[in-house]
């Protein structure tokens, strides 16, 4: 099959480039979860430091979805939810274990990677109601535009995803705390410059997914796809 032919689903998906590029993806994700915890000012936006990496994992969602199908995208965004928990497990482990007696790094580590029961489900929440929707709506656009103008689906489905994975952190984790405009703006903030860095980053989209369609063969067609993101099956 070559790279220019529709299809509707990946004869083989778990190649070393299908690997790799569900590794990068879960790696993103997992290092903007730690990194979050710093707070950065760019521009006068008071921004966590995740924003540098996090992005880069929806431009690897994208490029999964575009290339193997929205089937193979909802197994490694479930993935990365698993890697992530395992993270976060672990993390809680070290923190609860008995430090040794000449470490007096205990509060620094709590400080730094301790997570609250309500960060962390605003964090789960609104990884996966991006995800899915990021991958839902990516595969709906390349159908309805018969797979051209790449550009306008790597954005479109980013705005959507994006949005909504702010919209729902930021508000699980904060309501009640900051102000209603404080909220917003948190929101707003996020969501711009999130969506800002796959824009720019769109030349790099377009040259892995060209790569990856070339060497896999692959140009996948959602048609018959089940888009239930609480299922593994067709």
């Amino acid at each position: 099959m070559s790279a220019s032919t529709p299809s509707s689903s990946p004869s083989a998906v778990y190649s070393r480039w299908f690997i790799a590029s569900a590794a990068v993806f879960i790696t993103c994700l997992i290092t903007a979860n730690i990194t979050a915890v710093k707070l950065i000012s760019l521009g006068g936006l008071i921004l966590p430091a995740a924003v540098v990496i996090f992005p880069i994992s929806y431009i690897f969602g994208d490029v999964l979805t575009e290339v193997y199908g929205y089937r193979q995208a909802r197994l490694v965004i479930w993935l990365g939810f698993a890697c992530n928990l395992l993270a976060v497990i672990a993390i809680w482990l070290g923190e609860i274990l008995p430090a040794a007696s000449f470490w007096n790094g205990q509060a620094a580590y709590v400080q730094i990677l301790g997570y609250t029961p309500r960060l962390l489900v605003a964090s789960f929440i609104a990884y996966l109601v991006g995800e899915f929707a990021n991958s839902f709506v990516l595969a709906k656009m390349k159908i309805a535009t018969k797979g051209r103008w790449l550009w306008t689906r790597t954005i479109g489905s980013t705005l959507v995803g994006e949005g909504l994975d702010s919209l729902f952190f930021i508000t699980i984790a904060f309501i009640g705390t900051i102000p209603a405009n404080g909220l917003l703006s948190a929101i707003l903030a996020q969501w711009l410059v999130k969506s800002a860095y796959e824009a720019i980053a769109t030349p790099l989209t377009y040259a892995i997914v060209d790569f990856l369609k070339r060497r896999e063969g692959l140009d996948v067609f959602d048609y018959a796809t089940r888009f239930n993101p609480l299922t593994l099956k067709d």
